[in-house]
């Protein structure tokens, strides 16, 4: 009878820490996941800033008489550059990457101006940051950008 109750007591043990190291198992694939997604979520929302921030110093120079600013914008790692397009019915701003990010349409600029000599006309990004200037001459109805 001793004998039999140890085994039975080893038996519950084990089936005891096959279950908790599944649960375990479990949770940090959970948490892997979780965290995967939120970091999908920081570098969407990084997207979208840089796209509103843009537009609006874009629309601050296109109303402005003339001026020049150099802006510096965050980016996520996996952009290696922002390109200008012009005759794109699609948009004339599009991300050079190793994901797939939506081309994206920018008011106010002189497409026309900006790939005159290269089309597309793109900016590369280094160490996850994009740095531009943007600037608008007297005169002109638009805004130009340039590296």
């Amino acid at each position: 009878m001793d004998k039999r109750g140890n085994i039975k007591g080893q038996m519950n043990l084990s089936f005891g820490m096959i279950f908790t190291i599944i649960m375990i198992i479990v949770f940090l694939a959970f948490a892997f996941y979780a965290i995967k997604k939120f970091i999908d979520l920081q570098q969407s929302v990084q997207i979208d800033t840089f796209l509103n921030n843009f537009q609006d110093d874009i629309n601050k120079m296109w109303k402005s008489v003339q001026g020049s600013q150099t802006v510096v914008y965050p980016l996520p790692s996996y952009i290696s550059a922002v390109c200008f397009i012009n005759g794109d019915p699609v948009g004339n701003l599009k991300f050079t990457s190793s994901q797939i990010v939506p081309e994206k349409t920018i008011e106010n600029i002189d497409q026309a101006k900006i790939t005159q000599d290269e089309n597309p006309y793109c900016i590369q990004t280094a160490n996850g940051k994009l740095s531009m200037t943007i600037e608008k001459n007297f005169g002109e109805t638009l805004v130009t950008v340039t590296r």
